[in-house]
C-alpha cells in the first residue's frame, strides 16, 4: 500500500496543515512584553533592592505608593501575558492530541489569568490599606 500512486495533487496533501494565521502576531506580542518586562524588572529590582533591611511597614508602604504599584500591577499583567504567551507556543508545539491541546490552552488561560488576578488585588489591597 505504500507503494501505491496518490492521486491527489500537492494542494490536497497540505490542505489544512498550513499557517494557522496567528503566529505573527504571538510572535511580536511575546517580543513586546519582553521589551517591556526588562524595562519593569529593572525598576521593580532596584525597588526591592532599596527596601532590603526595611522594617515591614516601610516596606508596605513603598509597595502601596503611588509610584511604586502601578509599576507593580503593570509587571504582574504584562508577565502573565508573556507567561501565557510562552506555555502556549509550547503546547501548540508539542501537544498534538487536539483534546489534549485543547484542554492544557484553556488551563493555561486560567492558571494565568488566576495569578494576575490574585496578584494584582493582594497589590491593591495593600495599597488602599
Amino acid at each position: 500500500m505504500a507503494d501505491s500512486p496518490s492521486f491527489r495533487t500537492p494542494l490536497a496533501r497540505v490542505r489544512g496543515l498550513g499557517s494557522a494565521q496567528h503566529g505573527t502576531e504571538a510572535f511580536i506580542l511575546e517580543r513586546l512584553t519582553s521589551a517591556a518586562l526588562l524595562i519593569l524588572v529593572i525598576y521593580i529590582v532596584a525597588v526591592v533592592i532599596r527596601l532590603i533591611g526595611e522594617p515591614r511597614d516601610v516596606v508596605v508602604g513603598v509597595i502601596g505608593s503611588i509610584y511604586v504599584a502601578p509599576a507593580l500591577i503593570a509587571f504582574i499583567v504584562v508577565n502573565c501575558i508573556h507567561m501565557r504567551l510562552g506555555m502556549q507556543s509550547i503546547i501548540e508545539d508539542y501537544c498534538h492530541p487536539i483534546v489534549a491541546k485543547s484542554v492544557l490552552l484553556i488551563a493555561n488561560w486560567l492558571f494565568c489569568w488566576a495569578v494576575a488576578l490574585v496578584s494584582c488585588f493582594a497589590v491593591l489591597v495593600i495599597s488602599f490599606r
